[in-house]
């Protein structure tokens, strides 16, 4: 009976070992004058690569924080081991990842987009460059994930979106929208411009690798159709994934593991001549 109970305990102790290593940093964003924190998590040591890693960034929704990803989702750990990549959950609080043009301390867009991303090539064995970078996110960060990915393209190779809210103008008197964005009449351009469905109209087609996922229930579906129509009229290449499903983590779970998939190939396929 004792081998036995040492047994499981080394068993356990073993899977410990070649679990993924999860890590919360602090990381400071010299554009807001303030630090949040981020968890990292890496492939496991016992693995046998030892980096460059590619990196997904996974942005939480509005209401979330910046653990909410490997708390509802612990097989992230798993997917790190099984793609040998690394997984990046930055804090957004409820500011839609934007620079707002309405309060200057809220600089989120260069936070996400430049400030972590250097940060941890600086600090971890990354793929530095574009190729080796993906983002994407749930509901707000969904949004986020396509806006920061399709703005900054030297920066992200790829980007997703899971039931994002990928246009701004859908709800404007909700999320914090107004506080960040300003009077709907007035700046209306600007509530276009800071929206994925008006930036699509100015990428370059082609420039990304773009996947987008969204439950057939969700109250985002209408314009998530609306921007797979657009990216289609613009023969932008993108994957669209529907399916039956609402704005919940059930679904949440089950897309992550499509989008880091997709990454996956992205992050793996042979360079072009």
């Amino acid at each position: 009976m004792r081998k036995f109970i040492l047994l499981i305990q080394f068993s356990f102790a073993l899977l410990s070992v070649q679990a993924a290593i999860v890590d919360t940093v602090w990381i400071e964003s010299k554009a807001m004058k303030k630090s949040f924190r981020c968890v990292v998590i890496q492939p496991s040591q016992s693995t046998p690569q030892k980096g460059p890693y590619p990196v997904t960034y996974l942005l939480h929704g509005y209401g979330g924080w910046y653990a909410n990803w490997i708390i509802r989702v612990p097989a992230l750990k798993e997917y790190a081991d099984q793609y040998q990549m690394m997984l990046v959950c930055p804090e957004g609080n409820n500011d839609w990842y934007l620079n707002s043009p309405e309060i200057d301390s809220l600089q989120w867009e260069t936070y996400i987009a430049a400030e972590i991303p250097a940060y941890i090539d600086r600090h971890y064995p990354t793929k530095a460059d574009r190729t080796g970078r993906a983002i994407t996110g749930l509901s707000m960060g969904g949004h986020g994930g396509l806006y920061l990915g399709l703005k900054h393209i030297n920066t992200f190779g790829a980007c997703g979106s899971m039931s994002g809210g990928v246009d701004l103008r859908f709800r404007k008197s909700s999320w914090s929208l107004l506080r960040l964005l300003g009077d709907t009449i007035k700046h209306a351009q600007r509530w276009i411009d800071y929206s994925v469905t008006g930036l699509v109209e100015k990428i370059n087609p082609a420039i990304s690798s773009i996947i987008i996922d969204c439950g057939t229930e969700d109250f985002f579906f209408g314009i998530n159709e609306k921007l797979h129509q657009q990216l289609a009229n613009r023969g932008i290449p993108h994957e669209y994934i529907t399916r039956p499903g609402k704005h919940d983590w059930n679904y949440w779970t089950n897309a992550v593991a499509f989008q880091l998939l997709f990454f996956n190939l992205y992050f793996t396929k042979p360079a072009t001549p």
